[in-house]
């Protein structure tokens, strides 16, 4: 029972009209974005091949028996950097998706963003 609802949460999440939510119609893996702004996701893509280099750098720092302390700091940085990414994927969506759903969506459609929203925060509070 649990799982049928929250199925039908995450299907009427997505099955909006085009454009009022952040995903189209399909609740597959294959869902994509609605609004993304191309600096924003040049930005991102940018700080994530920084994050991958700085993951690699962590592979050969315990491949070769650094100090642990050494490795902690670079973990932390890489943690935050990872961070910063996330932070600026919610205000791209609070923007764009979360504003429009807000502002134009059906009673359900806004209430499975706001949802979602408390979701994100909660994932992301940690």
């Amino acid at each position: 029972m649990k799982r049928e609802m929250a199925t039908k949460k995450n299907m009427l999440k997505h099955s909006a009209v085009e454009g009022v939510l952040c995903a189209h119609e399909s609740d597959l893996p294959g869902r994509k974005g609605v609004g993304v702004d191309p600096e924003i996701k040049a930005s991102n893509l940018r700080r994530l091949r920084r994050i991958e280099g700085q993951i690699r750098g962590l592979q050969r720092m315990v491949e070769e028996d650094r100090y642990c302390a050494d490795i902690l700091t670079q973990v932390s940085s890489a943690q935050e950097a990872l961070r910063a990414v996330a932070r600026a994927l919610m205000r791209n969506h609070l923007t764009h998706c979360a504003a429009k759903a807000i502002r134009t969506g059906s009673a359900e459609e806004r209430q499975a963003m706001y949802d979602e929203l408390l979701e994100m925060i909660y994932k992301n509070a940690r």
